[in-house]
């Protein structure tokens, strides 16, 4: 989205500073910060029930009002008007109109929800699976001597999401890696003209990503009640993506349905690690999520955009909720 992309959203540099929870009085349209620590609250606050910070939120965040209004490029226009005194701006500021504020004022706030516990933790996890998802298109883009198409998805690593989990890398002991981010992002911004240095700096920023993943506990990395939880998120941001670029009938936005094609097959791969358990524990519900997940990844054949989309936006929608609902009987099963 940000002329480029999304869930992750875009917002090459102006918006992304924004990411750090700024602090304000209630207004009558927001939501009370949150504290959420159990897969119940977890549920509720990292998906449908989430509020949308409109002050802090990343471009991926906003692209959901985006889905939600089909207002093409209304996430950085969110962006360009900050900050908010309070959610009725939206419409004082000219950036949707009061029929459009209507209806998105119960998704949108310009509180602070303070994740805790494992609420925290899946968080944390999503947005570096957010990172890992724009490096795989890229990768694939590289790949195909499109640096032009691969920088948007390497920058939103850096210039977005980064500060959002910056905080959380410190209390972690995570080592920075936003360097390491930058220094890709410049070679890729160049042309990527040294293939070799590109892959080698390429490798480092992988390889710094799964580090800060690695410092979550193994117990949680390996456990399908927590991987399913991120893996909700992952296919949510994606759901919202792939609806903001598709109008008309046709692909016109590249950097969404890219995007939401990377944060898809990271999904993929944290269910493969899950999988045999998921076969052990909850057969059904394993070959639920493993057949819709394999109908579901046909609506992106490759990263560079089929003429027409091969499934609309609702049918992407309805595999997505599928297999949310799926998990459920794992995340929360019935007493």
């Amino acid at each position: 989205m940000c002329a480029m992309i999304t869930v992750t959203s875009m917002m090459t540099l102006a918006g992304c500073s924004n990411n750090s929870t700024p602090t304000t009085s209630a207004s009558p349209n927001t939501a009370s910060p949150t504290a959420t620590s159990s897969p119940t609250s977890m549920d509720h606050s990292m998906h449908g029930d989430k509020k949308i910070n409109i002050n802090s939120a990343i471009l991926s965040e906003l692209d959901k009002l985006e889905a939600k209004l089909g207002v093409p490029a209304l996430s950085n226009k969110i962006q360009a008007s900050r900050p908010y005194g309070n959610t009725e701006e939206l419409v004082s500021k000219n950036v949707i109109t009061q029929e459009q504020y209507d209806q998105v004022k119960d998704m949108v706030t310009i509180e602070d929800i303070v994740l805790t516990g494992e609420a925290k933790d899946v968080d944390f996890m999503t947005k570096l699976g957010l990172m890992k998802g724009h490096m795989i298109v890229a990768k694939e883009l590289l790949d195909l001597k499109k640096p032009d198409q691969a920088e948007p998805h390497i920058g939103h690593p850096v210039e977005e999401i980064y500060a959002d989990v910056e905080d959380q890398l410190s209390e972690r002991n995570v080592p920075e890696f936003k360097g390491s981010l930058i220094a890709l992002q410049d070679l890729v911004k160049a042309g990527a003209k040294d293939a070799t240095k590109v892959n080698t700096e390429f490798k480092g920023s992988i390889a710094s990503i799964q580090t800060a993943i690695a410092a979550l506990p193994e117990s949680q990395r390996q456990s399908p009640t927590f991987v399913l939880q991120v893996i909700n998120g992952l296919l949510e941001t994606a759901n919202a993506e792939y609806t903001a670029a598709i109008a008309d009938g046709k692909i016109s936005q590249i950097i969404e349905y890219q995007d939401s094609r990377g944060f898809v097959m990271y999904a993929q791969d944290l269910y493969k690690a899950i999988a045999p358990q998921m076969e052990k524990e909850h057969a059904e519900a394993n070959q639920a999520i493993t057949a819709t997940m394999t109908e579901l990844s046909k609506a992106w054949p490759e990263v560079v955009p089929p003429a027409a989309p091969v499934k609309t936006p609702d049918e992407v929608s309805q595999l997505v909720k599928k297999i949310e609902q799926t998990s459920q009987s794992v995340i929360m099963p019935p007493s």
